[in-house]
Parts: structure tokens; sequence; C-alpha cells
């Protein structure tokens, strides 16, 4: 393997990660990417601010476009989740039209536009979204640098749909242009991308815009119903809970590398099988799940002990993350949380989540809600995913100017699955308050270009240290 300038390893700095993978619906992640070329890390998260600020300042963050009732968007990463993203908003939002694309690398780009494009792919409701494809070839970007050029055209929403480390930077130069953000989870991939998130939220509030985010769980109807009876004490005081995501796949989102392939770009092609790009599996997918139980408890653990390896993923050109993970999870009052994933192929598969409550519990997943107990009931009502919903509540509420904002949740749902990962990694127990305040855990590389960059060593519990 080629020696590399920069080492990138779990000791280090903060993440972010992305995908959005359903098993319901079938839908699948992303891949792609953009920060500014050749930039060192630190000056990175800066420039694209200063550019996009400076161009849209003065521009009114709700309310009609001048002359339009259009809301123009912009989709950065072309990846399969990417893409599909754009579809879901394309069906799910009205007064919308898509105007601009970017990513790290054109022929993922070109196959997004085929995607979006096509009219057998959607056939009856291809009627519904043609009018509203507007791409502007002058609108499309790729490199590094896509998403600066993305924030300083005339959009209004953008949907960040990169792998997750490029999500800190993205948001904040997003909030910083005045732009509405539709982002994917998970929000970053370590401790440090996490409080620039939140932060990033706060500044969006101050500026009035929204910030939706793709746990879409919260917006299918199934859930809100079970989770509506727990709130209001169907099931009792919440005791304890168990989560799953078990996936009997270990090869998705892979790709052979190519020789004329840098070591970046294969790492960027393949993300979800690097912890700098994804947060390992835990991140990227159990966000889910986590997500759900810190939902249903109503805050965010306080505590974690976890354990996890790498039995079924072996060399390099596997990546350097897990392929399982158990953690149990403190919650206040003593509340116990049980959190298990794994992507091994030929295994029994399992996702879903239980809560345990003094009058009864509940069980969900992407199919169904059923509560047991004194108060019984099973949701019989319609199925429907919140893919297309969270793009509807977001143009409305840019058009309705009621802004929302999900960053801190989306925030401290991911830190929950950060916390379980270094746990896994270090085989140390983990607090919530030295992951948010006190962990230096930095995941960036020193440049964001093309060249070489190695795969980090794969964690050893017991021997890998916490940053």
């Amino acid at each position: 393997m080629r020696k590399s300038k920069v080492t990138i390893d779990i000791k280090g700095k903060p993440k972010a990660n992305c995908e959005r993978d359903c098993v319901m619906n079938k839908k699948e992640p992303i891949e792609k990417s953009p920060p500014s070329s050749e930039m060192q890390r630190r000056s990175f998260m800066k420039s694209s601010a200063a550019m996009a600020a400076a161009t849209l300042a003065g521009r009114p963050a709700f309310g009609a476009r001048r002359g339009s009732d259009l809301l123009r968007v912009a989709l950065i990463g072309c990846g399969n989740r990417g893409k599909q993203a754009a579809r879901d908003c394309l069906l799910g939002a009205e007064g919308v039209e898509l105007v601009s694309l970017a990513d790290m690398f054109q022929d993922k780009m070109d196959e997004a536009r085929a995607y979006i494009t096509d009219s057998e792919g959607y056939k009856s409701r291809w009627p519904k979204i043609k009018d509203k494809i507007k791409i502007d070839p002058d609108l499309c970007f790729t490199g590094f640098d896509a998403f600066e050029k993305v924030m300083a055209s005339d959009v209004d929403i953008v949907m960040l749909a990169t792998p997750p480390h490029f999500r800190p930077q993205h948001l904040r130069a997003s909030v910083e242009a005045g732009k509405h953000t539709f982002m994917e989870k998970p929000a970053a991939t370590d401790a440090t991308g996490i409080r620039s998130v939140i932060a990033s939220g706060e500044m969006a509030k101050k500026k009035g815009l929204s910030i939706v985010a793709g746990t879409q769980q919260r917006r299918m109807p199934n859930y809100r119903e079970i989770l509506k009876r727990v709130h209001r004490g169907d099931i009792g005081e919440i005791v304890a809970g168990q989560c799953y995501w078990h996936w009997n796949n270990s090869e998705w989102h892979y790709y052979d590398r190519k020789p004329e392939w840098s070591d970046m770009e294969w790492q960027i092609r393949c993300w979800p099988y690097f912890t700098w790009l994804s947060g390992d599996h835990i991140v990227e997918q159990h966000i889910h799940n986590l997500d759900v139980m810190n939902w249903a408890i109503g805050t965010h653990p306080i505590r974690c002990m976890g354990r996890g390896g790498r039995q079924t993923r072996v060399g390099v050109e596997n990546g350097n993350i897990f392929d399982h993970f158990a953690v149990e999870y403190e919650y206040p009052n003593g509340v116990r949380v049980s959190s298990n994933a794994s992507q091994i192929k030929g295994a029994t598969g399992l996702v879903g989540e239980r809560i345990v409550g003094t009058k009864g519990q509940f069980h969900t997943d992407r199919s169904m809600g059923v509560i047991h107990g004194k108060n019984a009931y099973a949701y019989d009502g319609v199925m429907r995913s919140g893919f297309q919903k969270e793009h509807g509540d977001l143009a409305a509420s840019v058009r309705e100017g009621k802004p929302i904002n999900e960053a801190r949740q989306v925030a401290e749902t991911t830190l929950t699955a950060i916390m379980g990962r270094m746990s896994a990694y270090t085989g140390r127990a983990i607090s919530w308050e030295w992951a948010m305040n006190g962990c230096k855990e930095d995941l960036r590389p020193e440049k964001y270009e093309l060249g070489d960059i190695a795969v980090g060593p794969i964690a050893i519990p017991g021997v890998t240290q916490l940053a």
C-alpha cells in the first residue's frame, strides 16, 4: 500500500456521517462528498461560510421569493441516498423546483440526473414531478469545492446527502449562506463535529432558518401514534429498552477499487467502510433505532459501556470498521437500554425497537407498532415512510414562516451512537459529559485532495485509547 501523508485513526478528530437506509422501503445511502480543494482543515470551515454569507446577505429567510412562489432546491451529494432524497423532495414538497446538483465526481452526478429524470422509473407519479425538475447546467458542480458554489448560488433550500463526515462543514456553510437545510443523518462522525452542528443549529435559530434532519421514523405514522401513547403514560414509567439493527449484509455500497482511483477517491466512493467518513455502522445505520430510544425516553443517555469487533471483515480492502456492536446505555432514573447492531452476511436479520414500562411495553419497526399491557393497542393505519414528509414539512415551514430546527435533536442522537462506537473501540465506559465537552476526537484529514491517505488502524478494545 502506498505510504500516506495522513493517518486517520480513531484516536483523533470530529466526524459526520450519512446514509439513509430503510428496510421496508429499500432506500439506500449517499456516497458523495464536498469540501474545499486542497484547503487546510482549519481554514476549510471558514472559507465557504464567508463567501456564501457575503453573496446572500440581506435575503429574506422566509416567505415567497420575489416574483415567484417557487422554492429553488439544490442537492449536494448525488449518491444513492442523495438521488432518492431529490425524488422524495419532488414528490413530497409543494412549490419546489430542483435546480442544482453537486458532487465530488462527475459520474455520480450524471447518474443522479438520469435517475431523477427517468419517467419510466416513477410511471404514474411522473406527472407530479416532471415540471419540478429544472436542473440548470450552470448550477451543476463537482469537486471538493462544489458545495461552496452551491452556497453562492440563488437557491432557497439545500439538501445535504454526502458521506456524514462532511455534514458539519456543509451545514455551517448552508446556515451562514442563509439557506434552509435538509440534512441527512447522522449529523457527524465525531464529537468535534457534533459540537459544530449544535453551534450551526443555534445560528440558524437566530437567523430564522429551518433545519430538518433525515431521522424519518419520527415522521412515520405508526411510530408517531405509538410514541404519542407512550408519552401520555400508556405503558407507565419507562424502565428499560432494547433496539436492534442486525443486517444480514456485509457488502453494502462496496466498489472494487479501480487502478486510476487514488486512496482518497476510493475511500470516498466506499465511504461506509471507513470510520472517518461514516462513523462506523453503529453511527451511520443504527442511529435510527437509537433515535427512537431517545425519543421515547425523552432525553439522551448519561453513560454507556460497549463491546464490538470485526470477525467477518478481513483485510484493508474492507476498510477499518467493525462488523458488530453491543452497547448498554444508561439513561436518567436508572433506565437501561441494550443496543445491538451488526452487518454480517448470512446471519439472522432483526431491525426494530422495544421499550418496557411499569404498565406495559411497546414494539416498533418500519412495518408495525404494538403496545402490550393494560392499554393494549396495535397500529392498523396506513404504513408510510417519512422520507417524503420530511421534505414536505421543510418546504411548508419556509413558505409559512414557521421555522423547524432539528439540529440539536439529530446531533444528540448521533452523539449517542458515537459514544457507543468509542466505548466499543476502546473497551472503556464513556460518559455523556465527557463525550460532549471533553472529547477531542477529530477525524478530519490534513488535506482534502485526491491523493494518498492511509486506512486508519482497526480499533483494538483495551489497546486503542480515547482521544
